[in-house]
């Protein structure tokens, strides 16, 4: 793996949820959709990623973030 293939550094991460930040090392991966969940009243939920994770949709751009 290349260290600077990371998921912080991949235009598809996402540090924050809806103004609530997540632990510092984690973040929200953006590429897929939500994962439905087994209630019909629940909403979907983006996989978490720690920062130094990495796959294979790993996209060069800047760390993304919500508004506060």
């Amino acid at each position: 793996m290349n260290s600077t293939a990371t998921c912080s550094k991949c235009a598809f991460f996402d540090l924050h949820s809806n103004g609530i930040q997540t632990p510092k090392q984690d973040g929200l991966c953006r590429f897929n959709p939500p994962v439905s969940q087994p209630s019909a009243q629940d909403h979907g939920l983006w996989p978490v990623v720690s920062t130094n994770d990495w796959c294979g949709h790993f996209a060069s751009g800047s760390t993304q973030t919500a508004a506060e």
